[in-house]
Parts: structure tokens; sequence; C-alpha cells
């Protein structure tokens, strides 16, 4: 008997199933993405980001239309990791914007959601590139608007949507060149499709266990933050207030700055981040219990959380003490870990970074917050809303430093309002050392923004690693161990030891108005050998300054930057 609707339960099921399938299949998924430089990270990203969403999906035990959607929606945009990942919760936010208000899903809306869905993904990459998960999903979703016409079987119309974008997986490497050289097809568009045969392996009637696949989310994977403490004797407001609201009234630009004003009006270090349908809250306040009052004539409120900041400082200066008294018995160095609310000011950085000596660095040139992540271990955009909470200034200037975060942050950027974020879009570390120097604190922030985006074009990096898999690209053969030399675009060098790939690196990378090489050398590089490769740069290209630094990077044996 043909299948012609999917109700609310069977919904529910079939997104578990796709987020368990995705989990059981990531590391292939990862695999796709090495090419061959060991940073395969899009199964990690998409699984996280789909795992995000089923927490909350899981835990809905009458499920709607509307529940769902909430939950999807906002679970995975929250959680959202990577390119893929920020792709992959844009279509599930476009699907569910189409569904959330039927009571069940038939071939009609289901061909108007995935429409939906590619068309709102498309909107959040600026400069969508073909060849990608995109591309798949645009398939899928045209094929389904075919379909639609043709028949109401909805067992048929999901095979033949399925068949469909496998055959434009197929056709990737035909798109992306890097694709074809590698041998592989695109790894998001193959997520996808995992994704989704594994929904639609529980619509015709396959069992899942649920609850042990996804019991590893409820111990967050994540990028790991650091602050400066901050000494403070006085605490103005005494509680620190946390609630998420769930939306039941109409909740517009207006109405969040009559709340914000009220809110100010109780406390300090307020943050109001709001989606379609959650409004997540953050103040400090000596009457916690006014904020609350005032937030339930919006909505029911979840994940309440009241600390008393005053108790707890007196603790953690006890705590500190004893630590500082065990360090000094021990001659270890003091490391500062507690965060204590400071003062709002003008302008404050957030970046991205890994590796000891990085984060020494992006310390030293003023930034407030540290992300630590980067090749695969990608922040989320829950990750970037953290950071941007814990920083208190009006305007935010973050620095992704890698390419594949650059979604997530433009994702947390839109969906904070009490702030005013600039996402400078580095894709390097370099780059956003670059970005970093060229601030200029008696300028206006866009200004700013124009320069440090300006000065960052002319800095060319370089990356030092090994690979991981035999395959040929841009007509070099390579083979697993091998040492790579990339630049910003391309392996230019392949050789056998470290630091003579770096030195055949940056030969061809120097150019006669070059003037400045920074290198970065890693966790598994000697600064004596490093001081080797900056003496012989120095006699071969007397032109340029050489600077060696200790980035203490993982994967990557040396990461290069000429300017």
């Amino acid at each position: 008997m043909a299948l012609k609707q999917i109700d609310a339960k069977l919904f529910q099921k079939m997104f578990l199933g796709g987020a368990l399938s995705i989990e059981a299949r990531k590391e292939e998924i990862n695999e796709l993405n090495v090419f061959p430089v060991p940073d395969g990270d899009t199964g990690t990203n998409m699984t996280l980001t789909i795992m995000a969403a089923a927490k909350e999906v899981s835990q809905l035990e009458e499920p709607t239309m509307e529940t769902l959607a909430k939950a999807i929606s906002s679970g995975s945009l929250r959680g959202a990791r990577g390119n893929s990942g920020v792709i992959l919760s844009q279509l599930f936010r476009g699907f569910t914007k189409e569904v959330k208000n039927c009571t069940v899903i038939d071939v009609t809306v289901m061909a108007t959601a995935l429409g939906k869905a590619v068309e709102t993904a498309y909107k959040a990459v600026m400069k969508p590139k073909e060849g990608t998960i995109l591309t798949v999903a645009r398939g899928g979703a045209e094929k389904a608007a075919e379909l639609a016409m043709e028949t109401d079987d909805l067992e048929y119309f999901c095979a033949e949507i399925l068949k469909h974008m496998e055959a434009v997986l197929e056709k990737t490497p035909d798109l992306l060149p890097v694709l074809k050289e590698a041998g592989v097809v695109d790894s998001g568009g193959q997520g996808l499709l995992v994704v989704l045969q594994g929904a639609y392996d529980v619509m015709l009637g396959k069992q899942v266990q649920f609850e042990e696949g996804i019991s590893p989310i409820k111990k967050k994977a994540s990028t790991t933050v650091s602050t400066e403490q901050i000494e403070t004797s006085e605490i103005k407001f005494g509680y620190c207030t946390e609630f998420i609201i769930m939306l039941e009234k109409q909740y517009d630009a207006e109405t969040e700055r009559e709340f914000k004003s009220y809110l100010e009006s109780l406390g300090d270090s307020i943050v109001v981040v709001s989606d379609e349908d959650i409004v997540k809250v953050h103040v400090h306040t000596n009457d916690p219990g006014l904020a609350i009052q005032r937030a339930l004539t919006y909505g029911s409120l979840t994940k309440m959380k009241i600390d008393n900041m005053r108790e707890e400082h007196h603790e953690k200066v006890i705590k500190e003490a004893e630590r500082q008294a065990a360090r000094k018995k021990e001659d270890v160095p003091q490391r500062k870990e507690e965060k204590i609310e400071v003062p709002r000011k003008p302008v404050g950085f957030v970046a991205v970074s890994i590796g000891e000596g990085m984060n020494e660095i992006f310390k030293g040139l003023g930034v407030d917050y540290l992300i630590e992540g980067g090749q695969t271990m990608n922040p989320s955009t829950e990750d970037m809303l953290t950071a941007i909470e814990q920083v208190n200034a009006d305007t935010i200037f973050i620095f992704p430093n890698n390419s594949n975060i650059i979604l997530a942050a433009e994702q947390a950027k839109k969906l904070t309002k009490d702030k005013q974020i600039i996402v400078i879009p580095s894709r390097t570390v370099p780059q956003g050392i670059t970005a970093l120097i060229n601030y200029v604190f008696d300028k206006p922030a866009q200004e700013n923004e124009k320069h440090m985006t300006e000065e960052m074009k002319h800095v060319k990096t370089g990356q030092v690693t090994y690979a991981v898999r035999d395959t040929n690209i841009d007509g070099k053969e390579i083979k697993q161990g091998d040492i790579m030399g990339l630049n910003d675009k391309t392996i230019l060098v392949v050789g056998e030891k470290p630091k003579d790939t770096a030195y055949d690196l940056l030969c061809q990378m120097i150019e006669q108005e070059d003037e400045l090489v920074s290198i970065y050398y890693g966790k598994e590089t000697e600064e004596e050998e490093a001081s080797q490769l900056a003496d012989k740069i120095s006699k071969e290209y007397p032109q340029v300054d050489v600077e060696i630094h200790m980035g203490g990077q993982p994967i990557y044996y040396y990461i290069i930057s000429v300017e």
C-alpha cells in the first residue's frame, strides 16, 4: 500500500534515523574530504550539527510539526560547524519553515519544502560553488518539483529523488577539478545523501535504536575556549541569570528593544539573542525574578540558570589562593582561568586559534577571547555566540582564521542583536595576525574593517604537512607519508623532509617586492630546525626580513606568511 502522508511522529523518527545514519558513517565522509591534506572534517561537522538538533528532537514526547520544526531549526543552527554544517542547518531551516504549519507532509508539501530548503541554503553562502552539497541539494529539489506533478506515492517519490541526487553527486567531480584529481565525489553532498537515506530507511519501516546512537551528544564535542581573568573587588549585580524563552507571542524588533531596555533597568551584562522561535537571555541583576516575570509575558521558559556571583566569587578567591599556594610549592607557572565580569568597552576582539604559541601571539595583539579550533576542529555557531556573550564590548571583531569557519561566524553575527559584530574574513592564521596588526584604535569600526580586509590581501600563506593518502593533484604524484608544501590555492611542493619542503615552498612563494617572511613552527618541529630554515632563507633572499615564532600547531610542521 502506497504511503501518501508523513505525520509528526514518523517525521521525528525519520529525522533521528538520518542523524544516526551520518553519525555511523562520519569517518567515511571525512575520508572524502581529504585531498590529501589531513584536515578531513566534513563528516564530523555535519554529524555535530545534526546531533545538536537530534538531541532536542529526541526529547519531544508528543511532537507536532511545529515543535519539530522549532527543534530542528534552532538546534541545527546553534550546533552548526564548518561550511558543510552551516549549509546543512540552512537546508533544515528552509525545509522546516515550510512544514511547521502543516499537520502532515505529502508529496506537494515535500516538494515545496525541498525547494525552500535549497533557496535558504544558497542565500546563506555569499559565493555559492557548484559541485558541492548545494548542487546535490538543488538536484533533489528540482527532481521533487518534477515528480510532484506525477505521483502522490511518497515511497516512490523519495526513492526517485535519492536516485537522482546520487547521479548528481557522481557528476560533482566534473564541476570541481580538485574532486576529479583526487578521485572522489563531494563530501558534503555525500553526507547529505547519507542523512536522507537514513531518513528514507526509517520511512520504509527500518527500526533504529535512537537512545544508543544519540547518547554521545550529551557530552558536547566542542572547541576549547580561553579567556583572561580580570580581578575585581566589587560585584554590583549579584545574580547571573540565564534562560531561553520559547516564544508564544509576537516578538519583533520593537518588542526586543523594549525588553532590552527593561533588562537594562535591572542590571548589566545583557545579552539577548533571538531566533524565529526562541530568545536566549543573559543578564546580571539583583532581581532575577523581575527578569523572569517579564520574559514569561513572551512565552514559556526553559534552561533557566541563576548563579549567585558573590558567593561564586568568594569561592573562587579561596580556590585561587589554594591553587597559587600549590603552584608556588610546585614551581608551576600560574594560569589565569576564571572569568570575572569587566566594564563594557567600545571594541573587542575574538579570534579562532590553535596551538599554544599562536594563542600567545593573539593575546599579545589584544584579543579578548580565543576559541581553540581550526583544521579538524571547527567551532560551532553556538561557540561563536558564547564568545560574543563573554566579550563585553559594543563592537566585536571576529577573526575566523579558516575558510571553513567564516560561515559559522556570519551565522552568529545574524543571531546577535545587542552588539555590532564585524566578521573579518581571514582564511588563515597569518591573515588574522596581519589584520590585527593593522587595526587602528582611533578609526571608526567600518574604516578598520575595510583597512584590515584590504591588508590581508597582501598576505601569502604557506603550509607544510603530510599526505594521508595516495593521490594525483595538479600533475603531482603524491604518496602517503609524503611531505607537502601548500600555498593559498594548491600543492606547490612534494618532498621527504619538512624543513627542505618548507624551503622549496618559500622559494616559490617569495617575489621581488616581498619584505617580510614569518615562520610559525609547529608542535612536531624543533626550534633549531626552524632557525636553520630561517637562516637559509635570509641568505638566499637578503631583501626580506625573516622572523620565526613558536606556533605549537598540530598537523602542520610549518605555517608561513610572506608579505
